[in-house]
């Protein structure tokens, strides 16, 4: 590893010092891409809003970005740089199998990994997607170029078989390819957490397993914890020893017992709110979506004030900030950022 390496991340909570945080401002919804159609069906929720032809309502994406642009102002107070995604939208693309609109990189937290020293683009569920971190290829050749080992997953080719829409009762994505997003997935220094769900199969968790080598253990969360899409809003690290759970999907039956040996608390109540009329596309327990900016300070959604009482209690400041449409864009302050460097050197928690 050079010593001017950028990219040095171990796990969820160690002192922040650089930072990518994503961009709405190209926020639009992909009509044809059969992923979101299988993530829908699975997960309860509806994409496809009536209100929203093809792009979101333009004061959506202006008080987005304000909010946005407010939080990285904070983060900036702290010393800890931030990046933003480039400006490129790529419609219409095709694979040789399928054609498909874009999404939109308001979520790098979805489509990047870091882990320690690498960061991986993974093999993401949509196919809108599938171009998503050219917006980010200049900032991973630099990466790069100081030292970070740059990581592709194989190109799925997201055939229709390999989705399940019929079935509510299975997971959205079948087992015959590696599947998986990037927030599929929680660090905790050689210990690194893989739901397997409608956005993760277990061919991605052995893909990721042989990516990272022996230096770390890929450990399996059961879509029993949680079957829709990403695990951060169902279980956060806050420090070593210290977790946060989601009281509606957690519970001593699912957990794995490795996760048994640290001291477990669980959200209260999530206060509900709208800031328009807009279907939200993500559940209310976004707003346990929280970033760890170090062991003792939170990023968290200024109206879970239950929430924040709750951290302040076990020693963790709050910087509570707003993000008025998340759940209408389907991503909190987690979702929003990838850190990509942390204080901190690889340990063992467990």
């Amino acid at each position: 590893m050079k010593a001017n390496n950028l990219v040095n991340s171990h796990n969820e909570w160690d002192e922040l010092e650089e930072i990518i945080v994503g961009s709405a401002r190209l926020a639009r919804v992909p009509e044809k891409d059969k992923g979101i159609v299988a993530a829908s069906v699975g997960g309860g929720y509806d994409y496809f809003d009536p209100d929203i032809s093809e792009f979101f309502p333009e004061y959506i994406l202006q008080e987005t970005e304000e909010d946005i642009d407010n939080f990285t102002s904070e983060l900036k107070k702290l010393n800890i740089k931030v990046r933003r995604p480039e400006d490129i939208s790529i419609n219409n693309f095709s694979t040789p199998d399928w054609h498909c609109d874009s999404f939109f990189p308001y979520c790098p937290r979805d489509v990047l990994l870091t882990v320690g020293n690498s960061i991986i683009e993974t093999p993401n569920l949509f196919r809108s997607r599938y171009f998503e971190t050219i917006a980010y290829k200049e900032t991973l050749i630099e990466f790069m170029q100081s030292g970070a080992r740059w990581i592709s997953a194989p190109k799925p080719r997201l055939l229709d078989h390999g989705y399940n829409i019929q079935d509510k009762a299975q997971l959205s994505l079948n087992n015959h390819e590696p599947v998986f997003d990037a927030a599929n997935v929680i660090r905790a220094g050689r210990d690194l957490f893989y739901l397997v769900s409608d956005s993760g199969n277990r061919l991605g968790m052995q893909w990721l397993q042989n990516a990272v080598g022996h230096d770390y253990t890929v450990h399996e969360l059961s879509p029993s914890i949680y079957s829709s899409v990403h695990i951060d809003s169902t279980l956060s690290f806050l420090r070593p020893g210290l977790l946060l759970a989601n009281p509606a999907r957690v519970n001593e039956d699912n957990i794995p017992d490795i996760l048994k040996k640290w001291e477990i608390i669980y959200a209260p109540k999530m206060t509900e709110y709208s800031y328009s009329d807009i279907k939200p596309s993500s559940s209310k327990w976004l707003g346990m979506n929280l970033l760890m900016l170090s062991p003792t300070l939170a990023v968290v959604d200024k109206h879970q004030t239950e929430l924040i009482k709750l951290l302040e209690k076990r020693g963790i400041d709050v910087l509570p900030t707003l993000l008025r449409h998340g759940r209408t864009l389907g991503g909190g302050f987690h979702c929003i950022t990838l850190d990509v460097r942390r204080k901190g050197k690889l340990e063992s928690y467990f």
